[in-house]
């Protein structure tokens, strides 16, 4: 089995595929955020027999001395470190670009000097923006309605520079909206749910009209490593998507019939973007990763919110359900 190293191992998605390459039987360093607490995220909450498996390093990943550190002896890196809430960023900018932009340089540097064998660099759907053409291919143009979509695409065209450039075997990952255990309340599922199993009777949303493709953490997981195994993805751009929308409206109402059904929607001005920052429709494409790889979602949107529910009634003392979370 491979060296793996996992930036971002301690967020949401991060911490899923640690887990998942950890029992698959490889060498994983999971690279998390330097803190004062020790705290190593949601890696904190895995199984010991898991934990006892996973090299934890601590850094930053601004700091190209830290990143080139954790990479010696890596032959591979998954790069999920990143800024990923979108109202944040509208007020600070420069640490999306720091973090976004110079965290993905300091990989692709690294990765350049040390010959490693193999890169996924995590991007979002977010870079497209709101559909011009459904399902949205990796030809869709690329618009920056948020600084946080924009430094993704910094990152993104950085990454293609140093395939083109100086032959970096890289692959630009682009996950629709996941979902699932472990996810912060700044996305709209567990916003949802957790308001709703708090026994809230006014549900506080944003706009209801956008629609999303949700692929489920466990499904984005697989498509990380099934696309790690493929040679011809290599110098690719890849969707992980369900090809599959549903509106935020429509979400919220099966989410109250299921949950709580007396609850009413209610939407809050600070919950909604300024109106040319919105994206309006994501609809994924994933003929590319099923030819390249053979990959195909497993869970059902069903499927997905049941588990996702069961795993925040047993943890809804980790949320914040009274404030917005941005």
């Amino acid at each position: 089995m491979s060296n793996v190293l996992i930036t971002g191992a301690d967020g949401f998605i991060g911490s899923h595929l640690t887990e998942e390459l950890v029992r698959e039987g490889h060498n994983v360093k999971a690279f998390v955020f330097y803190n004062s607490f020790n705290s190593w995220g949601w890696l904190d909450t895995l199984p010991a027999d898991i934990k006892s498996e996973i090299d934890v390093f601590t850094g930053d990943i601004r700091d190209p001395n830290g990143v080139r550190k954790a990479m010696n002896d890596v032959d591979e890196v998954y790069h999920l470190a990143a800024l990923i809430a979108i109202p944040f960023s509208y007020h600070s900018p420069d640490s999306y670009v720091d973090t976004n932009i110079k965290g993905t340089l300091n990989i692709l540097q690294a990765s350049r000097n040390l010959n490693t064998n193999r890169v996924l660099i995590t991007s979002t759907s977010e870079v497209y923006g709101t559909a011009q053409y459904v399902p949205i291919d990796e030809s869709h143009p690329y618009q920056g309605q948020s600084p946080y979509s924009a430094t993704k695409i910094g990152a993104d065209r950085i990454a293609e520079s140093f395939y083109k450039s100086f032959n970096v075997p890289l692959t630009i990952v682009r996950p629709f909206n996941t979902y699932g255990p472990r996810q912060s309340a700044r996305a709209v599922i567990p916003t949802i749910i957790t308001q709703l199993l708090a026994g809230k009777k006014e549900l506080k949303l944003g706009s209801l009209t956008p629609t999303r493709d949700f692929n489920y953490v466990k499904d984005t997981v697989r498509g990380f490593i099934e696309i790690a195994k493929e040679n011809k993805t290599i110098g690719e751009e890849i969707n992980i998507a369900t090809q599959q929308e549903i509106s935020i409206g429509k979400l919220a109402k099966e989410l109250i019939k299921q949950i709580n059904p007396n609850a009413t929607i209610i939407t809050e001005e600070e919950r909604i973007r300024p109106k040319n920052s919105e994206v309006n429709r994501l609809l994924g494409s994933n003929e590319k990763i099923r030819k390249l790889t053979g990959w195909k979602p497993k869970y059902t949107l069903e499927m997905g919110l049941k588990e996702t529910i069961e795993w925040l009634e047993n943890n809804l003392d980790q949320y914040k359900t009274d404030i917005y979370n941005i």
